[in-house]
């Protein structure tokens, strides 16, 4: 589950406004790669909307099946805005309304690669073996 946090206005190229909701996961325990301390910290995405903004201010607070997920990008920069330091990214942070399965190609697959072994054997085969 996500929890709808804020709101945020954002534009266009061609000068329309819209709205994001800001959605957050919950919390988890991280450890720094430069000291190997542990840090709590809260995974963050935006979410595009068609609502106003009265509609996005009365749905903080609301909760929505999914996670928020590391996804992998070009790599780009990134300023801390505590500190002003610049670093280079590789990843941002999406909302996924339902956790990611693993891709099949479907045109070759059969009922088997689906099943867990502990559940087909309580499958009938119909009495084909």
């Amino acid at each position: 589950m996500v929890s709808i946090v804020n709101y945020k206005k954002h534009t266009t190229e061609d000068g329309r406004d819209f709205l994001v909701l800001e959605v957050q996961g919950g919390i988890e325990m991280v450890k720094s790669q430069k000291t190997g301390s542990y840090y709590a910290t809260i995974r963050k995405a935006t979410v595009p909307s068609t609502f106003d903004e009265v509609t996005c201010k009365s749905l903080i607070g609301s909760e929505l099946p999914g996670s928020v997920y590391k996804t992998e990008t070009e790599p780009y920069e990134y300023t801390v805005k505590e500190t002003g330091e610049v670093i280079e990214l590789s990843h941002t942070w999406e909302y996924m309304p339902e956790e990611p399965q693993p891709k099949v190609d479907r045109s070759t697959s059969t009922i088997e690669d689906f099943v867990k072994p502990e559940v087909k054997e309580s499958f009938s085969m119909n009495g084909v073996e």
